[in-house]
C-alpha cells in the first residue's frame, strides 16, 4: 500500500485587525477563553473562527471540542443556550 500525498496547506490570508470593545456575558467569556487554551489559539482568533463558520451556516466544533466545552460549561457553571440570545439583560449595577 502506497501512503496517499496530502495537498500542502492553503497559504496564510493577510487581514487587517482592529481592537474592539465588546462586552460579553461573564461565564461565556470563561468558557471561550477555557476553550481557547484548550485549542491553543487566542481568544481573538477563536472568535473569528467561530463568526467565519456561523456566517457560512458550517458547524465550528468537531464532536472532541463540543465534549470540551461540555466540560468547560460544567466547570464555570455556565447554563445559558441558544435561545437565550437576544433575551439577557444586565443586572442592576453591573459594569457598563
Amino acid at each position: 500500500m502506497t501512503a496517499k500525498k496530502s495537498a500542502p496547506p492553503p497559504a496564510p490570508r493577510e487581514v487587517e485587525r482592529v481592537q474592539s470593545g465588546v462586552r460579553l456575558e461573564k461565564g461565556l467569556l470563561k468558557v471561550l477563553k477555557g476553550l481557547a487554551e484548550y485549542l491553543d489559539l487566542s481568544l481573538g482568533d477563536l472568535l473569528e473562527g467561530i463568526a467565519l463558520h456561523a456566517l457560512e451556516n458550517k458547524p465550528p466544533f468537531k464532536r472532541q471540542t463540543l465534549e470540551k466545552i461540555s466540560q468547560l460549561r460544567r466547570v464555570y457553571g455556565f447554563e445559558l443556550v441558544a435561545s437565550d440570545s437576544h433575551r439577557l439583560r444586565e443586572t442592576e449595577g453591573s459594569g457598563g
